[in-house]
């Protein structure tokens, strides 16, 4: 029987042996290493030593994780001006507005409640964010429900307060997004990892769970499956349903 970590990176899902990991931190500030390899993203102090911090995005040659932190605000963003507008017709038309006034149901709610900043001035971009998108989809209730009573006043809130509050909730979004870097810092995990005294630390995106597998239960992978000449594969594990790579070893790039 072995115990493996489960981790996801790029929505691929990878194990390692549990008696190679040390421990599992939360990401944090890096310091730069000038001239290091494109795969390091710099080092930090771990129990009195320095280590480098391994980026296992980057060693799959997977798009970044602020890249897909990106794209995903994007869509975000583009989700949010339907939203607008979508009110904007129920209003001016009297037509059913079919998009949730849930702030916690669309989007852009779900990533906010499922997100913990560790940064302080993060911390208090994303509260405000969390007010006006709130605000928004509040006051877009509020207008939907006067519009029954009096559509020019429900179409003055539309054109006054929902407007400045969308405006104040984009623009807050847009300086969530300048600070990716540490936003994105504040979601990725890092693993000690061990590889024959050699320490060093490898970022992946989250940690799903521990499995407790018999070896014989691999499917054994060819070595030009390997991904990198810094990554072996052990095999392939189905864990309910789920095709897991098993990682053999990870060596940290000169």
């Amino acid at each position: 029987m072995t115990d493996l970590i489960v981790f996801n990176v790029a929505s691929n899902r990878y194990a390692m042996n549990i008696e190679n990991v040390q421990r599992i931190v939360q990401a944090t500030e890096l310091t730069n290493i000038p001239n290091a390899h494109h795969y390091i993203d710099g080092m930090m102090s771990y129990e009195g030593k320095i280590i480098k911090i391994l980026n296992f995005r980057k060693l799959i040659h997977a798009q970044t994780y602020e890249e897909e932190l990106n794209t995903l605000f994007a869509s975000l963003k583009e989700a949010h001006g339907d939203w607008v507008t979508a009110l904007r017709v129920s209003l001016e038309k009297g037509t059913p507005f079919a998009k949730t006034l849930d702030p916690h149901a669309c989007g852009l709610g779900k990533w906010i409640d499922s997100f913990t900043a560790y940064d302080d001035h993060v911390t208090e971009i994303l509260s405000e964010l969390i007010e006006y998108h709130s605000r928004l989809h509040v006051t877009g209730g509020v207008a939907l429900d006067i519009y029954k009573k009096d559509v020019q006043e429900a179409q003055k809130i539309l054109n006054v307060e929902i407007a400045e509050i969308y405006e104040h909730t984009m623009d807050t979004l847009d300086r969530f997004v300048k600070e990716m870097d540490v936003v994105a810092n504040s979601l990725q995990k890092l693993i000690i990892y061990d590889n024959n005294g050699v320490l060093f630390a490898i970022k992946v995106d989250t940690i799903e769970d521990i499995a407790h597998v018999e070896e014989s239960t691999l499917i054994s992978a060819d070595s030009e499956d390997d991904m990198s000449e810094f990554l072996d594969l052990d095999g392939v594990l189905d864990l309910d349903g789920l095709l897991i790579n098993v990682i053999k070893t990870v060596r940290l790039p000169k």
